[in-house]
């Protein structure tokens, strides 16, 4: 059953939902550095998935940047399949793409 109100969360897939991916998410909020990061993600994941999720923001940040299929490919190996789930996500999706990049383009000005 779910124990989400309907307009919780708008835009996000039903699918996702449940009180274990309320937990994953949480304890991801609790993680302080890129050091908490890298040792909660080594052990919760394989380093492909890792690799892959990694992979997938690059390519959302090179398509921001209008940077075409081929090129997004070779530089960073992604299938043209994968490039187009991103792409989709990206101007089609809940906007998860949108936010963290606005926030990385923010933060590197910050440091500049």
């Amino acid at each position: 059953m779910n124990e989400y109100n309907d307009d919780d969360f708008k835009g996000i897939d039903q699918r996702l939902r449940d009180s274990l991916t309320d937990a994953l998410f949480d304890a991801l909020l609790l993680l302080k550095d890129r050091e908490e990061c890298y040792r909660f993600f080594q052990d919760i994941a394989t380093v492909a998935e890792i690799k892959s999720l990694a992979q997938r923001l690059e390519v959302a940040k090179l398509l921001e940047k209008n940077v075409t299929y081929t090129t997004i490919a070779q530089s960073t190996g992604a299938s043209t399949a994968t490039i187009s789930r991103v792409k989709r996500c990206l101007y089609f999706g809940a906007d998860g793409y949108q936010m963290v990049l606005k926030r990385l383009e923010e933060k590197e000005k910050e440091e500049d």
